[in-house]
């Protein structure tokens, strides 16, 4: 939500390309729902103005690689379309309790996006999105050794240190946490400089 809300400021100077890392590639099974719901109250106290809400009791995903496919087939319309489109399948996860690895869901949330549907029905069809998208989890495993999410970096791989506190992870459990770099609002700041160290990173 903090690149979300930061990244206007920066339009036409700065551009953020949302990558597929789909973690269950790496484990070979669907995301974990009881580390993701302990993962969710750590968020959810760093961004009090992000939608957060318990996951109802059945309908948990099995698989969230449809969620990454949509992602990239609604990229196919445009900078604008991609980056709302993922903020919604986030708000349809975390906070509306929708399960994002059903096709249906997906293409609900399009419609609800305002995509041009028969161009979006077609692409997440297509073989490709999920080749694109396996391809980029490949790219970010072996080329820019990815290892978890979120990972931030510039073009030409440098990681960049993004201000949340890291869980601690013990045997799928949160043993701990890293400090609170900062709160709510108080992160913009700290955004805005990844966003400047992109600037920096470009200027002749």
């Amino acid at each position: 939500m903090r690149l979300h809300r930061i990244e206007p400021e920066f339009k036409g100077r700065v551009l953020v390309r949302r990558r597929a890392f789909p973690l269950e590639l790496l484990r070979g099974e669907g995301p974990p729902r009881g580390l993701l719901e302990q993962e969710w109250w750590l968020a959810a106290l760093q961004e009090p103005e992000a939608e957060f809400m318990p996951y109802p009791p059945d309908d948990w995903p099995t698989t969230t690689l449809p969620a990454f496919e949509a992602a990239w087939a609604a990229a196919q319309q445009g900078e604008e379309a991609g980056s709302d489109f993922d903020l919604r399948i986030r708000r349809a996860f975390f906070g509306q309790g929708r399960n994002i690895g059903r096709r249906e869901v997906l293409t609900t949330l399009a419609r609800e996006a305002n995509l041009d549907m028969a161009r979006f029905e077609r692409d997440f069809a297509d073989p490709e999105a999920e080749r694109a998208v396996r391809q980029e989890a490949t790219i970010g495993r072996e080329q820019f050794q990815v290892h978890g999410t979120p990972t931030v970096m510039l073009g030409d791989g440098t990681r960049l240190h993004w201000p949340i506190a890291y869980p601690k992870i013990r045997h799928l459990k949160v043993v701990g946490v890293s400090p609170l770099p900062c709160w709510g609002a108080g992160c913009d700041e700290p955004t805005r400089d990844l966003f400047r160290r992109a600037l920096s990173a470009t200027a002749p």
